[in-house]
């Protein structure tokens, strides 16, 4: 079990050294810019829909106290 948890722990110094290296290998200098340029957009894209969606339940929860008040004040005005 814990031959698990020491597979699944962070990479050290070395051992991020070696991913790097492995990258540049792999896709070369020219294709790196162009592969991070992908990243960010697609995390600007997530986060954008993200807080449209955080947006959209807060302003249905607003819209639903207002519903609540308007009931309330019109059904003790009668």
């Amino acid at each position: 079990m814990s031959s698990i948890l020491l597979f699944l722990s962070m990479p050290g110094g070395t051992e991020w050294v070696l991913i790097v290296l492995a990258v540049l290998v792999l896709f070369g200098g020219r294709k790196i810019p162009e592969f991070m340029r992908g990243i960010g957009k697609g995390i600007r894209e997530f986060n954008d829909a993200k807080n449209n969606v955080k947006k959209e339940i807060e302003e249905g929860m607003s819209e639903k106290d207002k519903k609540q008040q308007t009931t309330s004040s019109s059904s003790t005005v009668q």
